[in-house]
């Protein structure tokens, strides 16, 4: 494949993405090739239509900017800029604000040369800051290679066709898990990740303990595009390491993940990034399919058809994320399937120098590209000396110093200080690791974690919480993974669920009744490739809560469909309201009523359809209208019925 090569129009490589705002802050995040100067005008009432609105406020963002060199020509800008420090009034709430950004000496308006970042009939992008939240969009699961449009560019035309109504427009995109897949890589886009690389000047590091002794090696290799696995080490010790790691375990029904393209190095993360995330990069690099055997050069026919499609859409992508603002969490495919999933797993995959590094790696990746405009400040308190310190010398020692400080961070949890207030869980590095059975899965968050949650939500009337693994999941599902787990396996079924740890489970059910938390809960998931919604209430309890468990998932990817319809079928027959089978669950105490999915023509419960999920939120904090807004342009509302499920 062939990409024709223009100049650099701006200097700007990957965003803006607006992050956290708020009538005192703004955030944004955004690539560059330099370190140049870069300021933040504002525009506000900057109404629909309104192309000469004169900008309310400038601002230099050199004391309000953190800067990651990570390549010769590539430079992650993380802004967050106090308002008040720098001498402007707080923004006002439920009005259009627009921004653009100036960039260099010379302040070139970056609206004026990526007209794309706006939609029709607007000079700049947009965002607006509500008192309450009201429309929220959410998704996960976005895996570039699968078959399906990307609900990205499906949400950027829901927020297009909303435009000119900016009470319509969406206050919050909560991407919940799976922003990338690291450890499922098209060959196409993999080769495209190594012409990235070479084009920004991305870092290139030493591999300690790998059968290959550094990334250039490692680029060079005959295993570089399909065959991954054989690059680990091959002693008798690292058996385990290899099985549980590069997928040595047959999963052939809850995931077709492949790690023949595991990213490895820092730079392919970075890349990863880059090219999921940005239609920029794609203009000026140029790569071709290289060596393969006949299975590969197969695959690489079948997968590149998609990733074209996957970047014509990027614009669209890129568009939505300037203007919404974006809040993120990890889940395990940003980092490496199974991430942290039992004891065993966690013994085998730190415990060996390359495996730490790969996913040392992706946690840096995720740090600069997704977690650290989450909660700015705490960030730079406790990383920004250690990520610093790598980004001026990028060598090994300081490498691995910052891969320790991040997998000894414990706040990558936070909460969003709205109304009604958004907790987003850690569900990977908090985990309730079992101190014996430690094949089993751990629980999804800890004792501690899960007091710490508890005390956010005493005393709110309403509160969405974010749980990258539905808290109420398919029960059918559930068991088949309880079953697998019985009998040692748990890696073949990817047993991520809350139920599968009682301890995680009871805590996080007890809080969600406790008196003092919340009346009205609205729980907000992925990860598992279809969407539902169910009802929840505590039956024979004395108790005000009223919950609503709603996923949505893939963004791009789906559940294999014959398998799904069957254990939707066979769910609702297992478990109707008066079978014997749901004494024997964690759930028996609570009345599920799962909502009916409006639009498809089928009758059953569970939707597979890649997608982006709304939310509209009524006055109370409670969700009024749930839809899966369709990349395949068909939208499906969730709709009450009389079903009740135990």
């Amino acid at each position: 494949m062939n990409n024709k090569s223009h100049e650099e129009t701006h200097g700007v490589i990957a965003g803006p993405i607006l992050r956290r705002v708020s009538s005192t802050r703004i955030g944004l995040w955004l690539v560059t090739d330099s370190d140049a100067s870069i300021e933040l005008a504002l525009y506000t009432d900057d109404a629909p239509g309104a192309s000469s609105t004169p900008a309310a406020a400038h601002v230099d963002t050199m004391a309000y900017r953190q800067s990651f060199r990570v390549g010769t020509r590539a430079v992650i800008q993380m802004i967050d800029v106090d308002l008040a420090a720098a001498g402007i009034a707080d923004l006002p709430l439920d009005t259009p604000i627009g921004y653009d950004l100036m960039i260099g000496a010379e302040r070139r308006s970056l609206a004026a040369a990526e007209p794309g970042l706006a939609y029709t009939g607007q000079a700049r992008p947009c965002f607006i800051i509500r008192s309450r939240l009201t429309h929220v969009l959410h998704g996960s699961c976005r895996r570039p290679h699968h078959e399906s449009r990307d609900g990205m560019a499906a949400a950027d035309s829901w927020v297009a066709a909303r435009r000119d109504t900016s009470a319509d427009w969406p206050d919050l995109l909560l991407l919940t898990g799976d922003q990338i897949y690291a450890d499922d890589v098209a060959t196409p886009l993999l080769r495209a990740i190594h012409a990235a690389i070479e084009h920004y000047g991305l870092y290139d590091e030493t591999l300690e303990a790998a059968t290959v002794p550094d990334s250039a090696s490692l680029y060079a290799s005959d295993d570089t595009y399909g065959r991954r696995d054989a690059l680990l080490p091959h002693e008798r010790g690292n058996h385990a390491l290899r099985e549980r790691f590069f997928g040595g375990t047959d999963k052939p029904v809850f995931t077709s993940a492949s790690s023949g393209n595991h990213l490895i190095t820092l730079a392919e993360v970075i890349g990863m990034y880059l090219l999921t995330w940005s239609d920029i990069p794609w203009r000026h690099i140029t790569y071709t399919q290289p060596a393969l055997d006949d299975e590969q050069a197969e695959r690489w026919a079948a997968e590149a058809p998609l990733i074209d499609a996957f970047v014509a859409e990027l614009g669209a992508a890129r568009r939505l994320l300037a203007n919404v603002p974006t809040a993120m969490i990890f889940d395990d495919h940003d980092i490496t399937d199974d991430w942290n999933l039992t004891g065993d797993w966690e013994d085998a995959a730190y415990g060996h120098p390359f495996s730490r590094r790969i996913i040392g790696n992706a946690l840096i990746g995720y740090t600069l590209c997704q977690a650290w405009m989450n909660t700015p400040a705490r960030f730079a308190e406790a990383l920004g000396q250690p990520l610093q310190a790598y980004c001026q010398n990028p060598d090994a020692p300081a490498q691995n110093h910052a891969i320790d400080a991040l997998l000894a961070f414990d706040q990558w949890h936070y909460t969003l200080d709205t109304e009604p207030a958004v907790v987003v869980l850690d569900t990977r590095m908090h985990r309730w690791r079992r101190t014996q059975k430690t094949h089993r899965p751990s629980g999804l968050m800890d004792w501690e974690t899960l007091i710490d949650m508890q005390n956010v939500l005493t005393g709110r009337e309403s509160a969405i919480i974010v749980s990258a693994a539905p808290v109420f999941g398919v029960k059918l599902i559930e068991n088949i993974q309880k079953i697998f787990t019985f009998f040692g396996k748990p890696l073949m079924v990817d047993a991520e669920n809350w139920m599968a740890h009682r301890g995680a489970a009871v805590a996080m059910l007890q809080i969600l009744s406790h008196r003092r938390t919340p009346e009205n809960f609205t729980i907000l998931s992925g990860d598992v490739h279809y969407s539902f919604v169910y009802d929840v209430v505590l039956r024979h309890m004395p108790t005000r809560q009223r919950i609503w468990q709603i996923v949505s998932s893939g963004v791009k990817n789906e559940f294999p469909a014959t398998l799904l319809a069957w254990f939707d079928r066979l769910n609702r027959w297992l478990y109707a309201p008066y079978s014997p089978l749901n004494v024997f669950t964690k759930r028996r105490r609570l009345r599920v009523s799962p909502r009916r999915p409006v639009g498809r023509g089928d009758t059953g419960r569970l939707l597979n359809q890649s997608g982006m999920g709304y939310v509209h939120f009524d006055s109370r904090g409670r969700p009024a209208t749930i839809v899966q807004i369709g990349a395949d342009g068909h939208d499906v509302r969730f709709e009450r019925t009389d079903d009740v499920e135990t």
